[in-house]
């Protein structure tokens, strides 16, 4: 049960981007998010490693860890703030998260909407929320501009368990 302050850990964070564009739709899957959730306070963190993204094409993969993304420049997205309206009830509960994403070496303000519960001593965040990439200095070529949206649907699904200090 959750304990006044309790701080909770996720190890395997998924995180999927979307990109609907006239000539293709392009996915990716991270599925070793990381992210510590404080209860009491609602502060929460994640990092994510850029170059876990998995794609269907690995051609495109390549070229979103070396051309877009510059995974080796830039090897993690991190986001640092808090959730507001956690509550440790049964049922699903709307929440908002504002705080710093850090992308692409470029930190910007954001405030996203999603849901959470808590059931038994596990708890899981989720959110789909909007990025542009201009946001992030993040350029496309014009020869693929068609190929890639100039904004992505970020998903997001953390599930939280008791974090234990060894």
């Amino acid at each position: 049960m959750d304990v006044l302050g309790q701080r909770y850990i996720a190890r395997n964070g998924y995180v999927r981007f979307f990109s609907e564009a006239p000539l293709e739709d392009i996915e990716a899957v991270n599925q070793e998010g990381l992210s510590i959730f404080q209860t009491s306070s609602g502060k929460i963190a994640f990092t994510i490693s850029i170059e876990h993204f998995e794609f269907d094409k690995k051609l495109m993969q390549q070229h979103f860890n070396e051309n877009y993304l510059e995974s080796e420049k830039y090897p993690n997205s991190t986001f640092q703030g808090e959730i507001v309206g956690f509550s440790a009830v049964s049922g699903k509960q709307e929440l908002k998260a504002r705080g710093k994403l850090t992308l692409h070496g470029v930190t910007r303000e954001i405030s996203v909407t999603g849901t959470g519960f808590q059931e038994g001593d596990r708890i899981v965040l989720e959110a789909s929320f909007p990025i542009k990439l201009v946001d992030y200095n993040i350029k496309i070529p014009k020869v693929v501009m068609y190929n890639i949206a100039e904004e992505v649907e970020v998903t997001i699904k953390f599930e939280y368990v008791p974090y234990e200090e060894n």
